[in-house]
């Protein structure tokens, strides 16, 4: 199984994409806020996306797993 994790630590502020859908490399699939910002986290592969682990409001921490694919 595939997985996207967290590059950085932040707060979720947007689930972009839901589970059960297909994405295509490079698409965003959640948007973190960190220092004012916002940094989306984008597929770094096509799959289907199976779990969504983080919902808005989260705080998550560098390496904690945000997305399970197919």
């Amino acid at each position: 199984m595939k997985q996207l994790h967290s590059t950085m630590a932040g707060t979720v502020f947007q689930v972009v994409a839901a589970e059960g859908e297909e994405v295509t490399v490079g698409q965003t699939i959640i948007v973190l806020e960190s220092m004012k910002m916002e940094i989306p986290v984008d597929a770094e592969q096509a799959g289907k996306i199976m779990t969504i682990h983080a919902q808005v409001g989260d705080f998550v921490n560098e390496g904690d797993l945000l997305v399970s694919f197919e």
